[in-house]
């Protein structure tokens, strides 16, 4: 589609505004992207779920080791948990999303280059 059909097609909006109200949506949608990286969800999962196991490793008794063939099962599982949700923690603190590249409108690239 072309910019002269949607102006047609939403007459009561300037191009100027479409292509503001695009800007915008695009920056909002980037500061989403961010927000709910997957690294941040997978790692903070890991992490309380981490800390529940190895709670219930910390304080299980001697039958329940028993049961497992003498190894503290939970307590290790535990501990792995808590490793990897740090290790995507910290990968997230490291390597952080890129910020979004900022737009130029057509018409500010034109006024730019003309000076």
């Amino acid at each position: 589609m072309s910019e002269h059909s949607a102006s047609s097609e939403f007459p009561e909006f300037s191009e100027e505004e479409l292509q503001r109200e695009v800007i915008e949506l695009e920056h909002q949608s980037a500061t989403a992207a961010r927000i709910f990286d997957l690294r941040r969800i997978i790692g903070g999962l890991f992490v309380l779920y981490g800390i529940i196991v190895t709670i219930a490793g910390i304080t299980a008794s001697d039958a329940e080791i028993n049961k497992a063939q003498g190894v503290n099962i939970n307590l290790w599982t535990g501990i792995g948990m808590l490793l990897l949700g740090l290790f995507f923690l910290a990968w997230l603190k490291l390597r952080p999303t890129p910020p979004p590249v900022p737009h130029v409108a057509p018409d500010e690239e034109q006024n730019g280059a003309g000076e």
